[in-house]
């Protein structure tokens, strides 16, 4: 295995300034929850197409384009507004959740306090590459994302922030302690 180069390494900020925050990846949890909400929009046209004109005629044409629109409401926009909601950011300082249509909700966890990546995959996360991350600090509680897509990379890439960062929080608390003098 070859060693790095030194051009090849990331430029860490100089001791005691503070490293600028970048994102990393944006990420939101993966579509395979949207297939049943495709799948009933393929079927709703294909019935609207079939029966539009061939009712009886106590039903109407609008009888039947009103319950294929409640239907496509229900069933496709709302999913695919919920799942556009639902995100997570990944910067050089922190992991943030966020998600909610009408309410918002919001949660961070600092990559310098330190936390475990658990990573749980069944198997269907397995078959479409993707895994569910937890990650916790012990004592604020769990940040859980969910169904993140290439989750082992994520993991990887968490675990590798709170290294670095914990290790450039170290390097600024010792140069910021007073050195002893020896006379």
């Amino acid at each position: 295995m070859s060693q790095p180069t030194p051009a090849a390494r990331l430029a860490t900020p100089p001791p005691g300034t503070r490293a600028p925050e970048l994102m990393i990846a944006s990420l939101r949890p993966h579509g395979g929850r949207l297939v049943w909400s495709a799948l009933l929009l393929i079927a709703v046209a294909g019935c609207v197409g079939f029966f539009l004109g061939n009712l009886p005629a106590p039903f109407q044409d609008w009888m039947l384009l009103a319950a294929a629109a409640a239907l496509v409401l229900l069933g496709v926009v709302l999913p695919v507004l919920a799942w556009l909601s639902h995100s997570y950011t990944i910067t050089t300082r922190r992991v943030i959740s966020r998600r909610g249509l009408l309410s918002r909700s919001r949660a961070e966890l600092s990559h310098t306090r330190g936390y475990t990546v658990a990573t749980r995959r069944g198997v269907l996360q397995r078959m479409r590459g993707t895994g569910t991350l937890t990650l916790s600090d012990g004592v604020e509680g769990q940040l859980v994302l969910e169904d993140v897509p290439n989750a082992v990379l994520v993991g990887e890439v968490l675990a590798d922030q709170v290294e670095l960062n914990q290790i450039l929080a170290h390097r600024d608390m010792q140069g910021s302690l007073p050195q002893e003098r020896i006379e």
